[in-house]
């Protein structure tokens, strides 16, 4: 079984920064795309940022230049760090998994950017 463990979230003045980690167990990590969700009140999740196993990335229009997604195959963890951040950036944030185990997501970390 895959687990998921983010952490990193919390409440942060515009302009700040955050790094979100989400750390992998159960799974062959460095096999496998992993990615960064999102999901305000009231709105459906969105993607944030994805990471293949080719380290090939993609971020949302919305973050470009503003976030940068990573990962460290000998720690199982994918990293989110986010700069510059606004309060539209408020939501609770969700790492997600895709590989040959299936699709597998974390149980979220609550961001919150303060104007």
């Amino acid at each position: 079984q895959v687990q998921l463990v983010e952490s990193g979230g919390g409440l942060v003045q515009a302009g700040g920064s955050l790094r979100l980690s989400c750390a992998a167990s159960g799974s062959r990590f460095s096999i496998g795309a992993m990615g960064w969700y999102r999901q305000a009140p009231g709105k459906q999740r969105e993607l944030v940022a994805i990471i293949t196993s080719a380290d090939t990335t993609t971020h949302a229009d919305s973050v470009k230049g503003r976030f940068t997604i990573s990962r460290d195959n000998a720690k199982n963890t994918v990293y989110l760090q986010m700069n510059s951040l606004k309060p539209e950036d408020t939501a609770v944030y969700y790492c997600k998994r895709v590989g040959p185990e299936g699709d597998f997501w974390g149980q979220g970390t609550q961001v919150t950017v303060s104007s």
